[in-house]
């Protein structure tokens, strides 16, 4: 997944960085407010302690699992 950084100028959204996307390619854009990323020093660390004993073959993307979450 590409991630690109824009910030909205006059209710556009400006790309902060060029990209090698073809002319015309469609993006589906979302803010990161929506996301819940809140978390208390402790939460991290569990996170990340969590991250570092797992398999990276059974990662699954954050992204995943918001999508599955929202479908219900």
């Amino acid at each position: 997944m590409l991630t690109v950084r824009a910030r909205v100028r006059n209710g556009r959204l400006v790309v902060d960085e060029p990209t090698d996307l073809p002319e015309g390619t469609e993006v589906e854009l979302a803010t990161s407010e929506d996301e819940p990323w809140d978390l208390t020093a402790e939460q991290r660390a569990e996170l990340k302690a969590r991250l570092a004993s797992s398999d990276p073959a059974t990662l699954v993307p954050a992204a995943d699992v918001f999508a599955r979450l929202r479908a219900g």
